[in-house]
Order: C-alpha cells, then sequence, then structure tokens
C-alpha cells in the first residue's frame, strides 16, 4: 500500500531545527504540491523534553533517545541539526547502514570525516544531502555538483563567516578596533560566546573543505588548508587598503594550478569595485570561474534559522522525490561516480604567487626604507606602490609596500629580515591580494 506521508525524524530543535519545524508546518499543503505527498515530522529528538520552548512541539512527538529515531522502521529520512560532530557522526552511521536516508547542515562533520560518511552511504544506497552546511540559504552545493557539471572549476571565491563579514564591515564603516566590533556581534547574536571557530578561520575552512570536494570531486584533508583569521586587522590596513582601491575581506579560496589545488583561507584585500567588495553584514557570497560558463556569483543570508532552514527543506523534498521515483544515489555526493575519491593534492602555501600588502611600523629617518627596498629586492620581490601617511623624524610611523607578485616562501623570508632591521619596531603586516579575482 503507498504511504500516506513521507516520515522524517529530527534531531536537534535549536536556531536550525526551529527553522525547519516551522516551515515543514507553515508550507505543508505547498510542499505536498511540490513532492506529490506530505512530509511528515514523525519524532524530534531533543536533550530535554521538558525545556520550556517558544516553539510548541507536541509532546508526543519529543523524545530524548536518539535511537528511537534511526531504529523506528517507519521513518524515512533522519534530519540531524544537533552540531555536536562525534555524535553526529554516529548517528549517521547508524542511520545509513539501517538504509535511512540522511540530511544535515554539520559542516565540521562533513570536513572531518567525509571519507567515512560519503563510503557508508555509497555502501547502502541511501541519499546524503547537505546544502545547508555551506552558505545558508544559498544554493551552492547543488549548483556546484549539477549547475556547474559541464564545466571545470578554475576558482572559487567565497565570503563563507557572516561572523568576519560583519566585523570587517563595521570595522570599515566606523573604524572601530576588531575587539569592540566583536563584541558588538556578540551583543545583537552574529557572533558566538566563544568565537574562535568563526574570527579564526576555522569554520571558514571546513566549508572551504566542502566546497572543494564537489567543486574537483575530491577528499580533502583539513590539516592541508592554510588557515588565517582576522583577529590581527586593524583599521588601520583598512583604511590603507581603501587609499590603493582595496577592500578587506576573510575569503575562502580554491583555484586550479599546475601544483594542484590552492586551498586557503585569510584576510585578503580585492578590488573596492569588485562584486566580492560590495558584500556587507552578515550576507555570504560565492564566486565561481568556469572554463565553460565563465564568472558567476551566488549571494544570500549565509546564515540564520530560517535562511539555513530552507536549505534544509531543499534537500527534505529531493530526497522525498527520490523516495517516491523509487531511486536513491542518483547523484553521488561530490558529483563524481564510484565509492573511490581520490584525496586532493593541496599546493603548498610556500608556492603561492600573489601581490602583497605589507605594513612596516619604521623609525622615520634616513635609509630606513632603502634598506627595506633593499631586503625585498634581494628577495625577487618588487614594489609596486609606497605610501606614507605621515612624516615625524625620529618618530615610529607606518610604511605601506604593496608588492608586484611574488613566491609567498620569497616574501615571508624577505620579512623575517626586515624585522630584524634596527629601525624595525614592530612585526611586518601581510595581506594578500587578489586584483584579479581569477
Amino acid at each position: 500500500m503507498k504511504s500516506k506521508a513521507i516520515k522524517i525524524g529530527m534531531i536537534g530543535l535549536g536556531t536550525v531545527g526551529t527553522g525547519v519545524y516551522e516551515i515543514l508546518k507553515e508550507h505543508s499543503q505547498l510542499l505536498a504540491k511540490r513532492i506529490g505527498i506530505p512530509l511528515e515530522i514523525a519524532k524530534v529528538a531533543v536533550r530535554s523534553k521538558n525545556k520550556k520552548r517558544v516553539l510548541k512541539v507536541p509532546s508526543s512527538l519529543l523524545t530524548n533517545r536518539v535511537e528511537e529515531i534511526y531504529s523506528d522502521p517507519e521513518i524515512q529520512i533522519v534530519l540531524e541539526l544537533m552540531g555536536n560532530v562525534q555524535e553526529s557522526r554516529r548517528i549517521a552511521l547508524q542511520a545509513m547502514k539501517r538504509g535511512k536516508h540522511f540530511v544535515t547542515a554539520n559542516k565540521a562533520l562533513l570536513a572531518l570525516h567525509s571519507r567515512e560518511i560519503f563510503q557508508t552511504a555509497h555502501d547502502n544506497q541511501v541519499d546524503i544531502c547537505f546544502e545547508a552546511a555551506v552558505g545558508g540559504g544559498i544554493p551552492i552545493l547543488r549548483a556546484l555538483r549539477e549547475g556547474f557539471v559541464a564545466n571545470r572549476i578554475q576558482s572559487l571565491f567565497g565570503i563563507v563567516n557572516g561572523t568576519c563579514n560583519y566585523i570587517l564591515t563595521e570595522m570599515a564603516d566606523h573604524g572601530a578596533d576588531f575587539s569592540a566590533t566583536l563584541k558588538q556581534a556578540q551583543a545583537l547574536g552574529y557572533a558566538e560566546a566563544n568565537p574562535k571557530f568563526d574570527v579564526g578561520g576555522i569554520d571558514a575552512a571546513h566549508k572551504l573543505a566542502i566546497l572543494i570536494a564537489i567543486a574537483y570531486g575530491v577528499s580533502v584533508d583539513l590539516k592541508n588548508l592554510y588557515v588565517e583569521g582576522i583577529s590581527d586587522i586593524d583599521p588601520l590596513d583598512i583604511e590603507f587598503g581603501r587609499h590603493f582601491g582595496y577592500e578587506i575581506k576573510l575569503l575562502a579560496i580554491s583555484k586550479q594550478s599546475e601544483r594542484g589545488i590552492q586551498a586557503r583561507v585569510h584576510p585578503t584585500m580585492v578590488p573596492s569595485a569588485s562584486m566580492l567588495a560590495a558584500v556587507r553584514g552578515v550576507h555570504n557570497a560565492i564566486q565561481i570561474d568556469g572554463d565553460s560558463v565563465g564568472e558567476g556569483m551566488l549571494y544570500g543570508k549565509g546564515a540564520g534559522s530560517r535562511p539555513t532552514a530552507s536549505a534544509v527543506v531543499g534537500d527534505l523534498v529531493e530526497v522525498a522525490r527520490n523516495i517516491l521515483a523509487g531511486v536513491a544515489y542518483t547523484v553521488p555526493p561530490l558529483g563524481v561516480v564510484g565509492p573511490k575519491v581520490k584525496e586532493a593534492k593541496i599546493e603548498p602555501m610556500g608556492l603561492l604567487r600573489s601581490a602583497y600588502y605589507l605594513r612596516f611600523y619604521a623609525i622615520d629617518r634616513p635609509g630606513v626604507l632603502a634598506n627595506i627596498a633593499s631586503i625585498l629586492s634581494r628577495f625577487g620581490i618588487s614594489i609596486s606602490s609606497i605610501y606614507q601617511q605621515v612624516r615625524e623624524e625620529g618618530r615610529e610611523v607606518p610604511i605601506v609596500v604593496l608588492t608586484h607578485e611574488a613566491q609567498e616562501k620569497s616574501v615571508l623570508a624577505a620579512i623575517q629580515k626586515i624585522n630584524k632591521l634596527s629601525g624595525i619596531k614592530r612585526k611586518t603586516k601581510l595581506i594578500r591580494i587578489e586584483a584579479k579575482l581569477k
């Protein structure tokens, strides 16, 4: 007998879970019309059944035993929105081994355990969907896996952490320092009480690992990604960047090169006239360059209850349609056929060729700038621009140098020498420049 509804077991009823529950209830008829059958929440696993919630959920649906979700023979889709990596891994494996389809928004789970998770989905021929893991409500993963299927992805630039983008936007607009702006972001709920995953670039690195995996059909080891956060960005750097026509963004960057795949997360100066420079506040954007389609950008809300829930519900609909059609695993999670996915060959960071913004704090006296230029020249680094805002003989002043394209390891070696000069009083600040965004 044909089922009257496709039953979902939810694990987690936090910010995103609440949004999913609300959308499934509010749009139940619309979704049933689009799928051909209703979606029904059969059970919701929570830590505490007695917790007071704004969302009204029938007590008969609640359980504090996740085993009731993945062991229930009537539940066809397990939706995991709890966040804990190791517990989520256990649930994912248990659910898929029982033939359940699995939907998650857990980026860390996929970044750290993708090989095992995807292999299990393949072995059991079940769907695994995770659109909400990157970019909130932006359908970037489906676009990469299906919309750009005719393309070799040449490059990818992503503003994928709304917390960092909000902080950098506020610093640029108001000239406040990082610490003050972070506190403001926490007060508004844009940053966690412990923000190190966001401001340290780790969250963006997890997302970049997933993007690279789908863009190139490879497995990514997180330890091979270069990761640098925004906590050392000074309002002075933003001011000087604008003088040269750049804005500072925390970018997740991937590029194809002869030596492998570039994979890096760090503050980046981008042209003020570029589309990425215009992405403000908590919004996300991912710019993709495909060899057939050229450049394109997806933009939208990268976090929040409803935008992220929108992506989750999109995954539930995709799985439900497959269930009705009697098929599964029609599109592999990384978009490539076969269980054996090769590990990505990541280009060593030292081989990167880029232009650089260098800020020195030097004693304003004859010969200091000449010594800096001499060391840069010795390491094969040519200067494109120099800017010194003030002159105060005998005092410490900022001097900014923009370089032409140079190799990272040469630039770092030169900085090490420059920092030892008697006229240099602080550690040199380095910010990479992406002038062409290609």
